[in-house]
């Protein structure tokens, strides 16, 4: 297991291929066998691709316009993030009312589905990138209306998924656990 961690990469360059509805369904279930406080599994999946995919472009290009007015060219690279992905699955995570310590709970439960959906990408042959900030939209409502999130909702992260354009053959470079671990 080690090792599949060690190999684990951030993939942000796609074929245009489609990926299968399978295998999509496969990187779902991995999802739901995460760990999660009190068996809320508490992650709701919404899937882009084809039309819905198309329309999301619109609606990250109109927020990078908006967030980065003089900044043209960051605009066109930032939307290379959508317009070249085949597969983005928004995860949401359930906001349990009054209860702030179940709510972060639930963010955790969610972020560990997510850690399991990457694995799994990797299984199967596909690469992944979380995003949140910037074209991930995770800060912004416009992602939220444009899925249709309900408020007890909370976006936790844009996955874009695809066929990796070329194997990432790059060492992770990664401080030692020793510099970041107190014994007591």
């Amino acid at each position: 297991m080690l090792e599949v961690l060690k190999k684990r990469r951030a993939v942000r360059q796609f074929l245009s291929k489609e990926v299968e509805r399978e295998k999509i369904e496969q990187l779902l279930e991995a999802a739901t066998y995460a760990p999660n406080d009190r068996m809320r599994e508490p992650w709701h999946f919404y899937i882009l691709q084809g039309d819905s995919l198309k329309r999301f472009e619109q609606v990250a290009f109109d927020y990078l316009q908006q967030r980065f007015p003089t900044k043209p060219n960051l605009v066109e690279s930032s939307m290379q993030a959508v317009t070249k992905t085949p597969l983005i699955i928004v995860v949401t995570s359930a906001i349990v009312e009054d209860d702030e310590g179940a709510t972060l709970d639930n963010k955790f439960a969610v972020s560990s589905a997510i850690m399991s959906m990457w694995l799994m990408a990797e299984a199967l042959g596909l690469g992944m990138v979380w995003r949140t900030r910037g074209v991930g939209l995770v800060h912004d409502t416009a992602l939220h209306e444009f899925i249709g999130a309900a408020d007890s909702e909370h976006l936790v992260g844009t996955l874009c998924i695809g066929y990796p354009e070329e194997p990432v053959t790059t060492e992770k470079k990664r401080t030692s656990y020793s510099e970041k671990t107190t014994w007591l």
